[in-house]
């Protein structure tokens, strides 16, 4: 099954690129996590997507730039590696694969509360089980088919978002009357039960340990990189989308989403989506939703198992994961990654028959812990870069961030604050618990089992060079 040669293929182009960062911001997060988010902070909720979003979007131009100027595979794991150390590349690296292992089971954990509606007897762990194996098989082939898989899942998701958009906004403005519906549709519904701000600062900010999980995963856009055809064009043009992906699939749905329904009656056992559009009697609608959040979750979890895989591939070039998790199949696919990402799905098979009612919000939070610190890192590197940019009088880069430093500075200590938060409230807490202990494991891994050519710094190939321009794979990269 291995090939000869060492080097993904470069099967991504902008559309598949520009699809994914599409798609990376609808899923489970939005059609699911929204339910807890609203419940904790009420209408409030929009001010918390608001401010996540434009942190989330310092980020990304932050990891735009390094992977303009880097692309590689492994992405943020070997920039840590490059720019803060190989200890610092070594549990960003396998702290991402966490994040994705984590978000996946709350994925899987999803789209079994979805078929639910539908199949109202058959117990959860059965489909987590169906969908584990169908999707592995699916990651198992080309990177090519697994883009045009996630151009067309995107497709469905945002074609959706614009439909209930449009539809809701056209049942608020003209007023037209729905007989099933509980509650006058309307603006007025944001403050008409319990105020805007409903449980006081206190709700929006225990709402931030959701809304960052809904964000987590976005990050999967730096890791094509590897396997873009035209990095230098097609990553900026990705990243540069996220504020309006933002405003429309976040503020603007969920704003339209309470206007047409109060707030305080969404239950969270199933997606908020289907709940609404199903109360509204409007013929079908139920059930169509409820396609398309299962599409969301599929889409999710697909994109899940690539991320972790090319993070585990670029952790093995670079000596911090075993030799194993590098080698390619015939069709340029890091085919081990994909095994072990689909055993430890398994776990999401036992969660979902053990404790079902209560096994989302614990991976949600653990997810975020994750997802923040892998986001801090990200920062951190970026730091780093533009350190070393000045100090050697280096060629600046051709992807900047806007509004440097201050945005980054101001980026990194809301990070820290969601840390914070997860701890203030005792069904987050636990995120804290695991994750301290995951990152105290990690270090103790680092200085049992790596050495020689892990604990070498990467030379990354730099965007001023001929060759990275072209797209050259960092896998053949050299170390020293």
């Amino acid at each position: 099954m291995q090939s000869a040669g060492f080097s993904l293929t470069r099967g991504l182009n902008a559309r598949h690129i520009r699809f994914m960062a599409l798609g990376s911001a609808i899923g489970t997060g939005l059609f699911y996590g929204s339910a807890s988010a609203i419940q904790k902070a009420g209408p409030a909720v929009l001010l918390a997507y608001i401010v996540a979003g434009a942190a989330v979007f310092m980020v990304m131009r932050a990891l735009g730039e390094m992977a303009v100027r880097h692309p590689v595979s492994g992405s943020f794991g070997q920039y840590a590696g490059r720019y803060l150390g190989p200890l610092a590349g070594f549990i960003t690296g396998w702290t991402y694969v966490f994040e994705m292992a984590i978000v996946a089971i709350a994925d899987v954990t999803a789209f079994s509360i979805y078929m639910g509606f539908w199949f109202h007897g058959v117990p959860r762990w059965i489909w987590v089980l169906a969908i584990i194996f169908f999707l592995a098989a699916l990651n198992l082939l080309s990177v090519k088919v697994f883009g045009e898989l996630e151009f067309w899942f995107s497709l469905i998701k945002v074609a959706a978002i614009i439909a209930m958009i449009a539809g809701g906004a056209a049942i608020i403005v003209f007023g037209f009357h729905v007989e099933a519906a509980q509650s006058a549709p309307g603006l007025g519904n944001l403050v008409a039960h319990g105020g805007f701000l409903p449980h006081g600062w206190g709700g929006l900010m225990a709402a931030f340990a959701v809304v960052m999980f809904a964000f987590g995963g976005i990050e999967t856009i730096g890791v094509t990189a590897g396997e873009a055809a035209d990095p230098v064009r097609s990553i900026p043009s990705a990243v540069n989308t996220v504020p309006v992906r933002v405003l429309l699939f976040y503020v603007l749905t969920i704003g339209v989403l309470m206007s047409l329904f109060p707030w305080d009656r969404i239950t969270g056992e199933t997606s908020p989506f289907v709940q609404i559009f199903s109360s509204l009697g409007i013929p079908a609608a139920g059930n169509i939703l409820n396609g398309v959040v299962i599409t969301a979750a599929l889409s999710a979890v697909n994109s899940d198992i690539f991320g972790a895989g090319r993070i585990l591939f670029g952790l093995s070039r670079q000596g911090h994961a075993p030799a194993v998790f590098g080698r390619i199949s015939r069709t340029g696919v890091p085919w081990m990654t994909v095994v072990m990402m689909t055993g430890v799905l398994l776990v999401g098979v036992v969660l979902n028959a053990v404790i079902p009612q209560e096994v989302f919000v614990v991976i949600a939070s653990i997810a975020t812990f994750a997802t923040v610190w892998v986001w801090v890192m990200i920062l951190a590197s970026h730091v780093a870069m533009k350190r070393e940019i000045a100090r050697d009088s280096l060629a600046p880069s051709a992807f900047p961030v806007p509004l440097w430093p201050l945005a980054s500075a101001l980026t990194i200590v809301f990070m820290a604050a969601i840390v914070v938060v997860l701890g203030a409230f005792p069904d987050t807490r636990v995120a804290l618990w695991v994750g301290g202990a995951w990152l105290a494991v990690l270090v103790l891994a680092f200085r049992l089992w790596v050495r020689g050519d892990g604990r070498r710094r990467t030379l990354l190939p730099d965007e001023t060079a001929p060759a990275a321009v072209a797209g050259l794979d960092a896998g053949t990269a050299a170390y020293r």
